[in-house]
């Protein structure tokens, strides 16, 4: 959908020093990357808003599209499918044609942080940008907070109580503001499921429970 709003930074964006210095460097070591910040990925008036915590160094800073060429991407996307907020084949890969359908992906922090660590002035100062995201969705009825990182930046981005909304996976949480539904994952990460911290039949479980929210349409 159109909007005036900015809700990407750019490519270039300069406020994170940190940030800039690490991207400057992958964009040296690999200059087919594409190393800059990822914008969101999304469906036709999405209902559904996926938000992540970063991109991942061969994931989506790799790629340019959120959870795509790494392990988070395969258990992600092929649960979306199976749900209906996705059509296509996942091929780890921005042009493999898979599209969403009344969803969209983000990152709280849209450049990739060393470690995959992003500091709390780096969530701030990306803040705007998952705010302006929302703004230009109203239609947006529902949030999978994938991590509890997320899930703690998207209730301090809408000014609510950490406190009044605890993260647990397969929580869901009235937030009282905007209509909003949120639902808590652990993170998809191969670490989580290699370690069954998280299992796909855990992470379908919070689709199931999405899905009665969001009946398809």
């Amino acid at each position: 959908m159109t909007s005036t709003l900015v809700t990407d930074p750019p490519l270039d964006c300069p406020v994170c020093t940190r940030l800039v210095e690490f991207r400057e460097g992958l964009q040296r070591d690999f200059p087919d990357w594409f190393n800059a910040p990822v914008p969101s990925f999304l469906g036709e008036n999405p209902r559904l808003l996926v938000i992540g915590l970063a991109p991942g160094m061969r994931g989506a800073n790799r790629t340019g599209r959120p959870f795509t060429g790494d392990y988070a991407g395969d258990l992600l996307y092929e649960t979306m499918v199976e749900f209906g907020f996705a059509k296509g084949q996942y091929q780890a890969r921005p042009d493999d044609g898979l599209t969403l359908t009344d969803a969209m992906i983000t990152n709280a922090v849209r450049c990739l942080p060393p470690e995959n660590k992003p500091t709390g002035p780096e969530i701030k100062a990306c803040r705007p940008y998952l705010m302006a995201t929302l703004d230009a969705n109203p239609q947006v009825r529902a949030v999978l907070a994938l991590g509890r990182i997320a899930h703690d930046t998207f209730l301090t981005a809408l000014n609510l109580r950490k406190a009044q909304f605890p993260f647990a996976h397969g929580a869901r949480h009235d937030l009282g503001t905007r209509n909003l539904l949120m639902f808590d994952s652990y993170h998809c990460s191969r670490y989580n499921t290699n370690t069954g911290r998280l299992t796909p039949e855990m992470f379908k479980s919070v689709f199931t429970s999405i899905r009665i929210d969001l009946p398809r349409v």
